[in-house]
C-alpha cells in the first residue's frame, strides 16, 4: 500500500453555495466568533495570536481522519463540518486521510490498544472514507478549493532512521508521557495492573506532529484542529514545527469539544451501536429517526454544533421548543438538515417518507428501499406464500399469527370498530381475506392495530 503515491480522487461537483443565513452569518461575525458562539472553542494554543492572523487574511488548515473503518460516523461531523465552516468564510481547508497513522492507531480517547489493521483494510477504509470527506468540502470553489491528501504519500518514503533522528530526537520521553492519550493508558495500567500503551500506540503523536510538519512546509498550512482528545497530537505539532524552524514558522493548534449528550454520556450512538454516515451502514432512515429523536435538553446544542442554520433560525427553534415540546420542530429540523447534508434530497424524501408510514401516512410511490426500514422497525413475521394463493387467508387469522389480536374473536372486534388496517388502509368487512394481490413489492403485508402498533408478515 505504501508504494503507491497518493493520487486525488475524481473532481467533486461543487457543493451547493451556503444558504442564505449561512451568508448572512458571515458578514457579520468572524469564524472564531462562530465557532465560540456555537460551543464549538474548547482551547487553542494562542487565541490572540490566531485571531491576528485570521484578520489579516485567509489561513490554511487541515484536519486527519484515520479509517478504523470504512466510514465516517456522527462524532467525526463536528471536525469535519468545521473545516467547511473555515472554508465557508474564505479560508483553505486541508481533509487528510490517515493512510498511514491508520496503520498504527492513535491511543487518544481509547481504553485498551487497538487491534492493527491489515494494509489491505486500511487500504479498503481509505479508498471509501475519501468518497465520504469529498461530500462536505467543494473542492472546485473559486479562489480556495479543499484539497484531500494522503499521510501515507510523505511517510511510507521516510525511513525508520530517518524518521528518529529528524523527528524523534525533538521529543523528550518525558514530555510524551505527560501528554493525556498516553497518561491516562499509564494511569489505568498501573491501577488495573495491566495493559498500558505498546511503543506502536506511544510513538503516534511523533507521525501526527511529522503530518503538520509536511503540511506547514509543503502546502503553507499553519492550523490544525480536532477535538479535545487531539489536543496531545496537536501540541506535538506546533512544538515540532517551532523546534525544526528555530520559531521562524507560525503554527497554531485549536480543538472543539467532543460530542456529548447533557448527562455527559459520548454522543453518536444508537442502541444498535455507532451512527455511521455510509447508509450501507446506518441508513438515512434510520440516521434521520436518530436526530428525531434527540432529547430536548441536548437539541439546542445539536443545532449549533451540527448545521449551518443562522443564529436567529436556532434562536427561533429554541424558542418554539419550549412553547411546544410536543411538536419537536426543533427536532425535526435537525434531522431534516443533517440528513439532507449527509445522504442528500432524496434520501431525506424517502426518510421522512418511512417515518410517515410509522404514524400512518400513505403506501402511494413508496419504494422498496424505504420500505425495507419500516421493515426493519416493526415486529415482523414469517408466512408461507401458499397462504395467499387463491382465495387467500382470513385477516383475522392472520392478526393472530402477527401477534396483533390475542384471538379470532377479539381480531373481528377490532376490525368491526375500525381498528385495524392493512397497508395503513383501514378494513371495514371483518370477513376480508389477503391474498397475493395484497403483497407489497411480492413479499410483504403491512399490518396496523390502532395507530401506532404495527406488524409485517414476510413471506419467503
Amino acid at each position: 500500500m505504501f508504494g503507491v503515491q497518493f493520487v486525488l480522487l475524481p473532481p467533486h461537483l461543487p457543493l451547493d453555495p451556503a444558504p442564505p443565513a449561512a451568508n448572512n452569518l458571515i458578514a457579520r461575525m468572524t469564524i472564531l466568533e462562530d465557532l465560540q458562539w456555537r460551543g464549538l472553542y474548547a482551547d487553542c494554543t494562542d487565541l490572540e495570536a490566531l485571531t491576528k492572523r485570521l484578520a489579516a487574511g485567509p489561513i490554511t488548515l487541515y484536519c486527519g481522519f484515520d479509517p478504523t473503518a470504512d466510514s465516517l460516523h456522527v462524532g467525526n461531523l463536528v471536525p469535519l463540518l468545521a473545516l467547511r465552516r473555515f472554508q465557508l468564510h474564505g479560508h483553505h481547508p486541508i481533509a487528510l486521510a490517515g493512510g498511514a497513522t491508520g496503520m498504527v492507531g492513535d491511543p487518544s480517547g481509547k481504553s485498551a490498544e487497538r487491534n492493527l489493521q491489515t494494509p489491505e483494510q486500511v487500504a479498503h477504509n481509505i479508498t471509501a472514507i475519501k468518497e465520504q470527506l469529498g461530500r462536505f468540502l467543494d473542492f472546485n470553489a473559486a479562489g480556495n478549493p479543499a484539497r484531500l491528501v494522503d499521510n501515507a504519500a510523505w511517510t511510507a518514503p521516510v525511513t525508520f532512521l530517518e524518521f528518529l533522528r529528524d523527528v524523534g530526537k525533538h521529543f523528550s520521553v518525558n514530555t510524551m508521557i505527560a501528554k493525556d492519550s498516553v497518561r491516562s493508558r499509564l494511569d489505568r495500567a498501573r491501577d488495573d495492573g495491566e495493559g498500558g500503551i505498546s511503543y506502536t500506540e506511544f510513538s503516534y503523536m511523533l507521525l501526527q506532529a511529522h503530518d503538520f510538519l509536511h503540511l506547514r512546509t509543503a502546502e503553507n498550512c499553519e492550523l490544525q484542529v480536532g477535538a479535545t482528545d487531539q489536543w496531545g497530537n496537536i501540541t506535538a505539532g506546533t512544538d515540532l514545527i517551532r523546534k525544526k524552524s528555530g520559531g521562524a514558522l507560525s503554527a497554531w493548534g485549536l480543538v472543539f469539544p467532543l460530542l456529548t449528550k447533557a448527562d455527559g454520556t459520548k454522543y453518536g450512538k444508537s442502541a444498535s451501536g455507532a451512527v455511521w454516515l455510509d447508509a450501507k451502514r446506518t441508513s438515512p432512515y434510520r440516521f434521520y429517526q436518530f436526530f428525531v429523536n434527540s432529547d430536548d435538553a441536548d437539541v439546542g446544542k445539536l443545532l449549533r454544533v451540527l448545521t449551518f442554520l443562522s443564529h436567529g433560525e436556532i434562536a427561533a427553534l429554541e424558542a418554539e421548543l419550549k412553547a411546544n415540546p410536543g411538536a419537536r420542530a426543533a427536532q425535526k429540523a435537525l434531522a431534516r438538515e443533517l440528513t439532507q447534508l449527509v445522504h442528500g434530497a432524496d434520501a431525506l424524501a424517502g426518510a421522512i417518507k418511512a417515518s410517515e408510514i410509522l404514524f400512518g401516512g400513505s403506501l402511494d410511490g413508496i419504494g422498496e428501499t424505504v420500505f425495507a426500514d419500516v421493515v426493519g422497525e416493526v415486529s415482523t413475521k414469517p408466512l408461507e406464500p401458499a397462504k395467499l394463493a387463491g382465495a387467500g387467508t382470513a385477516l383475522t387469522d392472520l392478526l393472530v399469527h402477527a401477534g396483533l389480536c390475542p384471538s379470532k374473536g377479539q381480531a373481528r372486534k377490532d376490525i368491526e370498530g375500525g381498528g385495524i388496517y392493512v397497508n395503513n388502509v383501514r378494513v371495514a368487512e371483518a370477513g376480508r381475506l389477503l391474498t397475493s394481490a395484497d403483497l407489497l413489492f411480492g413479499k410483504h403485508v403491512l399490518l396496523r392495530k390502532g395507530k401506532r402498533t404495527y406488524a409485517v408478515l414476510s413471506v419467503a
